[in-house]
């Protein structure tokens, strides 16, 4: 795939393997694919996700190095749109 998408990154805290693999999915698409990644964590807090500081330095080096950084700040559309409010 030329794209891939990685959706509510770091939503759920992810084992050592999985870290490990995920890992080898930035490395591996580092300058040959484009990866869009959505969340919600500032980058201090990925080596808490991955369970290793270096491994969570070492993804956001190949991802800033050529990486575009979008931050949206704002109330969120789901809460904005939400059917259950607080009254």
């Amino acid at each position: 795939a030329d794209l891939l998408i990685l959706d509510e990154w770091g939503y759920v805290p992810v084992d050592r393997e999985g870290s490990q693999l995920l890992f080898r999915v930035v490395a591996d698409s580092y300058e040959s694919r484009s990866l869009v990644i959505t969340t919600n964590l500032e980058f201090s807090k990925w080596g808490s996700v991955f369970t290793d500081d270096q491994m969570a330095a070492a993804m956001i080096d190949r991802l800033a190095h050529h990486g575009h950084l979008l931050v949206f700040e704002g109330k969120s559309y789901r809460m904005k749109h939400a059917l259950m409010k607080q009254r």
